[in-house]
């Protein structure tokens, strides 16, 4: 039987503790009417919700997919946007056309959001440097583009759509569970809760910024404890801006993704499949990217199970 489902979107804004400016959050909940044929898409054998399980867990349904995306000041000026991926969503590492290119070839996540992903996105955003300049490696749909280095900060996709950060060979990937996608990139700005002792040293350990400055577009991705994937970014930040900002959304693992304003970039949707919106405040790149295609890497956010036809919306204080 199918039960039709409310799609809530929540607007709130409150003061900043440390700086005292707007934050502004909206959550945006899709809901389910029945379960996805997109495997093909997405790799995934099964409906999965995010977050972590252990013994004795008892089995429930999954929350609807959700996305909150804040934007607030850091205090020492910077602009930064989090966006915070919970419920019933999975994750899809896309290939670019141009980057990693040709060896991509043939994979269904290709430089471009395919119809399935189209009626269930609720979110994108971009992945990290260029293969070439050799900061980690690189696997699709278990194909290993270019190979996986120990001690990397990884981000880890399972076949079941969940995922998880952390440093490849000691806590990536979970036991038991079978490698989809991973994307190296790094090494850790974020462990244990607290930025990591590398995040703090010369920006040029992060990356060659195209102003030549400490401060550029940049963003990272953080896993908190509940399981769930934090997204950071600002189009004018320091690596330790981007530790602070995964820290104060909540993220206990993180890891900068790529940098510089032509290749930093979100899009989210206030309801799964609907209108894709940029999500960075003065993002440039447009908000349909994702759609039209990408020449670099970048990861999908999927609903586990289609909107209902008519949801309901309404406002929460």
């Amino acid at each position: 039987m199918i039960k039709r489902s409310a799609l809530r979107v929540r607007k709130r804004s409150a003061l900043c503790a440390a700086a005292g400016p707007a934050l502004l959050a909206i959550a945006v909940t899709a809901c389910a009417a029945g379960c996805a044929a997109i495997a093909a898409d997405t790799g995934a054998t099964k409906p999965v919700g995010s977050g972590r399980t252990g013994p004795g867990s008892r089995a429930h349904a999954p929350a609807p997919a959700a996305v909150t995306v804040r934007h607030f000041v850091l205090p020492d000026g910077h602009r930064m946007t989090s966006a915070r991926f919970g419920g019933a969503v999975r994750f899809v590492l896309h290939c670019g056309s141009l980057d990693p290119g040709p060896p991509c070839q043939g994979q269904a996540a290709g430089p471009a959001l395919s119809p399935a992903e189209r009626r269930l996105v609720i979110g994108a955003f971009n992945g990290g440097f260029k293969l070439s300049a050799h900061v980690g490696g690189y696997e699709q749909a278990g194909a290993v583009i270019s190979p996986l280095v120990p001690g990397r900060a990884s981000l880890v996709i399972y076949r079941s759509g969940a995922a998880s950060i952390g440093i490849w060979g000691h806590g990536v990937p979970q036991p038991g569970k079978p490698v989809y996608s991973v994307r190296q990139n790094l090494v850790l700005l974020v462990r244990a809760g607290r930025p990591t002792p590398a995040a703090g040293r010369g920006w040029g350990s992060w990356g060659g910024t195209i102003t030549g400055a400490a401060g550029t577009a940049r963003s990272a991705l953080g896993e908190n404890v509940r399981g769930q994937l934090i997204y950071v970014a600002s189009m004018s930040a320091t690596p330790g801006d981007l530790a602070a900002a995964l820290v104060r959304a909540g993220a206990a693992t993180g890891m900068e993704l790529d940098i510089n304003a032509e290749w930093v970039q979100l899009a989210y949707a206030r309801r799964a499949g609907g209108p894709l919106r940029k999500g960075i405040t003065g993002q440039v790149r447009p908000a349909s990217q994702y759609v039209r295609g990408w020449t670099r890497d970048f990861i999908a956010v999927l609903a586990q199970w289609p909107p209902s036809p008519a949801p309901g919306v309404r406002a929460v204080p």
